[in-house]
């Protein structure tokens, strides 16, 4: 029963979890913004938003939703409200900041200030996944397909399977036109490190004991 999901997560988990979509739907924001790329999902949506001339944030949950059926056949264990609100909601969190950083700041030109505006969406957007991953209460539908692959072939190590699925994003996003760039690649390369940072330094610390996955 819903009640009884929201009670055995708790107000704290939910808080946390929807603190952190927010601040990752900023990060990808930040990453559209600076014009270098953004991580391979985000990046494909993107580009075949403008391909097919739909908005990226419904065509975000028409994707997540054929994902999410296959999540629903081979990962149902991995689905709670976490995924929900990514899947459904994410999109237009990005759009609502994207759309302020067009109203408040100037496009970032020269590859300096664009450097360091990927920079800034590298801490922001691993700031949210650290916030919405460590409380545990669903994955997202695309993490899913990795973690969903890797428990279908244990003797294949989850990275490969994670690598597949960006790559093969990073490659529909430069076919459909998107940009892939040095914002593609940090984000494929570079997010491990600072959400590992802030899940010690911060998120962990949040819940103390309470860090347990749930089941």
């Amino acid at each position: 029963m819903p009640g009884n999901y929201f009670r055995r997560i708790g107000a704290k988990r939910f808080l946390v979890m929807m603190v952190g979509n927010a601040f990752l739907g900023m990060g990808i924001s930040i990453f559209k913004f600076s014009g270098m790329g953004n991580d391979p999902f985000s990046g494909m949506v993107m580009a075949l938003a403008d391909c097919v001339k739909m908005e990226y944030a419904n065509l975000l949950v028409i994707v997540n939703f054929g994902i999410f059926l296959v999540q629903l056949l081979f990962g149902r264990e991995m689905i709670g409200v976490g995924t929900l609100v990514n899947a459904f909601l994410l999109g237009y969190v990005v759009t609502f900041f994207y759309n302020i950083q067009l109203t408040l700041f100037p496009t970032p030109e020269g590859l300096g200030a664009k450097v360091a505006v990927v920079l800034i969406g590298v801490v922001v957007a691993s700031f949210g996944v650290s916030l919405y991953q460590t409380p545990n209460v669903g994955a997202a539908p695309y993490d899913s397909l990795s973690l969903m692959a890797s428990k279908q072939f244990p003797k294949v190590p989850y990275f490969w399977f994670r690598m597949a699925t960006d790559g093969f994003c990073a490659l529909a996003c430069f076919l459909a036109g998107g940009i892939v760039g040095f914002g593609t690649l940090v984000t494929a390369f570079g997010f491990g490190p600072v959400i590992a940072f802030f899940n010690v330094h911060f998120t962990r610390k949040l819940f103390g004991k309470e860090e347990d996955i749930l089941r």
